[in-house]
C-alpha cells in the first residue's frame, strides 16, 4: 500500500499529533508499505528527518503569533505534488485543520480517499482562549471532516462528540504506548533523592505548559505537606505556573528514555487538561506502574478505571485533584496496587497492534471505494 501522511505536526515537534505521525509512519514502514509523510518544516528540521522512517516533504511555516512552539503551514503545490509523486493509494491526514485541510483538497482533485485522524479539541481550545467561538469550531472540524471517506476519533468521549455534531463516517482508533520504552523498572532512587531530598512523595505532570492545560489546578496539591509536585514540559505558561505554584520543580521539555525514567520514578501522575481527546501521557504513566489521578471527560474517560488504575475528578475542580493527590500520597499500598493495575492493563496497547487496527480501517476505506461504481 502507498500511503501518504499529511500531519499537522511532526519531529522535532513534540506533541501528540507529532508523535503519533511518527509512529504511524514507523509501523507502516516495518509493514512493508511504502510511506511519505508531509509536514510543516521547521528550524531543527534536517536532522530530525534523517532519523525519520521514511521520506519527509517539508511545506514553509510560520509560527503561531504567541504559541511559536506551533508552526502554521502556508500555501504550497508540494502537498498535491507529493500525493501524485507518491501514486498514493490513500491519504492519511493527521489532525487536519490547516495543511490537512490541503491534503484533503489535493486528495479530492487526485480520486484518492482520505481518512482523517481527529486529535485536537478545537471547541475547547476556543472556550479556553476567545471565552467562545465553540460552534464555529465545530463548523469547521465538521466542514473538514466530512470529506474524508472515514474519520477515525482516539476515543469514546471523542467518537460521541463527533457523531453529536453531524460528523460522518466515524469509527475508533485509539494510540499505542510504547511498554519497552515505559516500564517500572525504570525507577531511579538517584532521581528521586534528587527530587525529593525528604523522601516525600513525587507528584508529577507530564505535558504542555499552555491556559487549555489548566496546570494551575495543582496549586492545592503544592500545598500539602509532605508531597513534591514536579512539573515536566514547556510552553507560554509556564512564566505564571512557576509563581503559581510555589515549591514545584520545573524540569522543563524531557524526551525519549529520560523522560520515561521520570514517568517510573513518580508516584503519582496528575493530568489537569479537560479536552484532551485521548491523552497519551496517561497511558505512559499507566506503563510505568504509577497511578493516575485525571478529569472525567474526554480521552481519560476510556483510559482511568476509577478505583483500579487510579481516580477520576471532576474536571477543573482543584480541590477534588488535591484530595486525590492526598489520598494516593499516603497510601503507599493503593499507589502499588494501582499503578500494578495499571500496567497490566497497558501492556496489550503497543504501537504495533494499534497500527495493524489502523491497517484494517485503510482496507476497509480502499474496498469501499472499489464496491462503489463509477460515475
Amino acid at each position: 500500500m502507498r500511503v501518504v501522511i499529511v500531519t499537522e505536526s511532526f519531529p522535532p515537534d513534540v506533541n501528540g499529533v507529532a508523535h503519533c505521525a511518527l509512529q504511524t509512519a514507523r509501523h507502516l514502514v516495518d509493514r512493508g508499505h511504502d510511506c511519505v509523510v508531509v509536514a510543516p518544516a521547521t528550524s531543527a528540521a534536517a536532522e530530525a528527518d534523517t532519523r525519520a522512517p521514511c521520506r519527509v516533504v517539508r511545506i514553509p511555516s510560520l509560527p503561531l503569533p504567541g504559541y511559536p512552539q506551533v508552526r502554521v503551514a502556508l500555501p504550497s503545490r508540494r502537498v498535491a505534488a507529493a500525493i501524485a509523486e507518491h501514486r498514493a493509494d490513500l491519504v492519511h491526514l493527521a489532525g487536519p485543520f490547516v495543511l490537512g485541510v490541503r491534503g484533503m483538497a489535493a486528495a479530492a482533485r487526485l480520486g484518492v480517499p482520505a481518512v482523517a485522524v481527529y486529535q485536537t479539541d478545537l471547541a475547547g481550545y476556543a472556550r479556553t482562549y476567545m471565552g467562545a467561538g465553540e460552534a464555529a469550531a465545530w463548523r469547521r472540524i465538521r466542514s473538514v471532516h466530512a470529506a474524508a471517506d472515514l474519520t477515525l476519533a482516539p476515543s469514546s468521549a471523542a467518537l460521541r462528540d463527533l457523531e453529536a455534531h453531524r460528523v460522518p463516517r466515524v469509527g475508533l482508533w485509539p494510540r499505542g504506548v510504547d511498554t519497552d520504552r515505559f516500564r517500572p523498572d525504570r525507577r531511579d532512587p538517584a532521581l528521586r533523592r534528587a527530587l525529593a531530598p525528604n523522601g516525600e512523595p513525587i507528584v508529577g505532570y507530564v505535558g504542555r505548559l499552555a491556559p487549555e492545560k489548566q496546570v494551575e489546578l495543582l496549586s492545592g496539591a503544592c500545598a500539602l505537606d509532605g508531597v513534591r509536585v514536579v512539573v515536566v514540559g514547556d510552553g507560554p505558561s509556564r512564566p505564571g505556573l512557576e509563581r503559581t505554584l510555589p515549591g514545584a520543580v520545573f524540569l522543563g521539555r524531557r524526551t525519549g528514555d529520560e523522560l520515561a525514567r521520570i514517568f517510573a520514578s513518580l508516584d503519582v501522575f496528575v493530568h489537569t487538561g479537560p479536552f484532551e481527546t485521548f491523552c497519551q501521557t496517561v497511558q505512559e504513566a499507566m506503563a510505568s506502574g504509577v497511578p493516575v489521578v485525571a478529569p472525567a471527560a474526554g480521552g481519560p474517560l476510556d483510559l482511568v478505571a476509577h478505583g483500579h488504575t487510579g481516580l477520576l475528578v471532576p474536571p477543573r475542580d482543584a480541590a477534588a485533584v488535591r484530595d486525590a493527590v492526598r489520598s494516593l500520597s499516603a497510601d503507599p499500598g493503593l499507589r502499588a496496587a494501582y499503578g500494578a493495575a495499571g500496567r497490566t492493563t497497558v501492556e496489550g496497547r503497543t504501537w504495533a497492534a494499534v497500527g495493524d487496527r489502523l491497517i484494517g480501517h485503510y482496507t476497509d476505506v480502499l474496498a469501499s471505494r472499489k464496491a462503489v461504481p463509477a460515475a
